[in-house]
This record gives C-alpha cells, structure tokens and sequence, in this order.
C-alpha cells in the first residue's frame, strides 16, 4: 500500500474583504493562498501551496518484500525449515500447496522470475505423483528408491552451503567491518653514486697498463696466474676500508700480467655484484669498495 501523506497544516487565511475597502479585489484573489506563503513542497521547482485534489498515485508505487529468496530451493528450504518438518521425510502435499501460493503472487508481479520457481513446482508436483503410484520392485525384490531421495539430497546440499556462506559472511571484510590503517613513512634514501662511464675506465685502465711497461722485466718465466686468487686478493685489501682508487689496486712491479688477471678479478667482483665502481664526476678519481660492509 502506498503511504498516507501528512494532512497539510491549515494555513492561516486573510480576513475576508469588506466593502469600501481599497483593493478588495486583490484581497479576494489572494483569498485561497496562506499568508505566511510556507509552501508544502516544490513541484519542478515551482512551489506548492496546498495539496493536489487529483494526486493519483500507482498501485505499485511502493512495494515492500517481508521475504526474499535466492531461489527455488531456498524458498522450499525455508517452507520447510518454518514449520519444523523432517527433511528426509518431507509432506509433500503441504509443501506443494505452500510453494504454489507464493509462486501465484511471484506471477502477479514478475512473470520471468517466476519462471524458475515453476520449473521446481513442476518438479513437486511429479514427485507427489510418483509417490501415490504403487512403488515399483526392484529386480531383488526390494522397494525402489524414495522418489523423494533426489530433493532431499539437493536440499541438504543447498542447505551446507548456505551455512557455510554465512560463517564466512561473518568473518571480518575490510571495507565493510574494518580499514586498512595507512601511515606514510619518509624513509632515507641511500645515497647513489654516479656510474662510471666506460671510457673513463678505459682510460684508467690504459694508465695503468703504461705505468706498467714502465717497469718491464726482461726475464721470461712461466707463472700460473688464478682469477678467483685475485678475486680473494682484491676483496682483503677493500676489506676494512671504506674506498680504496683503483690503482691502487694493482702491483705494476709484478708485470702486465698480473695486471690483467687482477683487472679481470675486479670486473668479475664487479659482475657478481661483491664490489662498486665509482666516480664523483667526470674526470675525477675512480674509487672501489666493497658493495657490502661485513659487520
């Protein structure tokens, strides 16, 4: 039923004109409109004095659902869970009557939604059927199935998910029972050196390499050289030291081959990630360390 408006409050209204008085006419026309002008409502903007005498209003204006189903099984399970009947042993005929008064008020508002639900009562109906027929044998003699079994399995199923859903509706969900606390942190950045330009590794390592022939050696002998030996021999001499420049890195008494295998150790440190390379600025010292402090 559609909901009964307020009366409206009675407004008071000017005092009728009497004769002689100046602009009675205008007091006559402003007759019927209250003199404190408070209007009821706005229609379109427009201000509403007094109340329509032709409002109609639809018969299906305001609707109000006392129960509402997620489908043919849950309106089944809730007929039958009301009235305290045994699901395994289900009175068809009550049921059935039951279902069908609120299938017939489902079609009087929405014939496609309605639809589903006759699909089960058709379902209740020959189910009834079967079960006033006479049980028909089993090849050993025994009754056959309860034609009742189907539903009944379908509805304790229905019915252990519906349980379950609602534990799990209990739990707590963010948005809906709690937030999510953000606090931001300003946290400092670690300092990050310029990258040294290769051509600026190359010219160090060209020095070097010079300063090298400068203290060449004639002798020849055959010395096994081991990378990962120079590898264990650069990280000593960073260890403890916070920098170290990068010729400071290399024996240029020991000839050019120790030179090489010593830069190859460096730049293989330098792969893996054990060492830093780095530079201030253009043309500026080049300093090693250790890409980790060890504690």
């Amino acid at each position: 039923m559609p909901p009964a408006l307020p009366p409206a409050p009675a407004p008071v209204m000017a005092r009728a004109p009497l004769p002689g008085d100046d602009g009675a006419a205008a007091v006559a026309d402003a007759d019927s409109l209250p003199v404190d002008r408070v209007a009821l409502a706005r229609l379109y903007g427009e201000p509403l004095f007094r109340m329509p005498t032709d409002l109609y209003i639809p018969p299906d204006a305001l609707e109000v659902f006392l129960e509402a189903f997620e489908g043919p099984l849950d309106l089944l399970l809730y007929l039958i869970r009301r009235q305290n009947f045994n699901i395994l042993d289900i009175p068809l005929a009550d049921v059935t009557r039951q279902y069908l008064t609120y299938v017939d008020q489902i079609r009087n508002h929405n014939l496609e939604l309605a639809s589903e639900y006759l699909l089960m009562a058709a379902m209740l109906i020959e189910i009834k059927s079967r079960m006033l027929l006479p049980p028909k044998k089993a090849d050993d003699g025994s009754e056959g199935p309860d034609p009742r079994a189907e539903l009944v399995r379908r509805l304790l199923e229905y019915e252990q998910m519906k349980l379950a859903a609602a534990r799990l509706d209990q739990l707590p969900v963010i948005g809906r029972d709690f937030l999510r606390a953000q606090v931001h942190i300003e946290q400092a950045l670690a300092p990050r050196f310029p990258d040294v330009h290769v051509a600026d590794l190359q010219a160090a390592w060209m020095d070097i390499v010079q300063r090298a022939r400068l203290n060449q050696h004639h002798r020849i002998s055959r010395e096994q050289l081991s990378v990962r030996e120079h590898m264990s021999i650069v990280l000593r001499t960073l260890g403890g030291r916070r920098f170290v420049e990068f010729h400071e890195l290399f024996d240029t008494t020991r000839g050019t081959p120790v030179l090489v295998v010593t830069f190859i150790a460096m730049l293989e440190l330098a792969r893996e990630h054990l060492l830093e390379i780095t530079q201030a600025e253009a043309f500026a010292p080049i300093y090693v360390r250790l890409a980790y402090q060890p504690a």
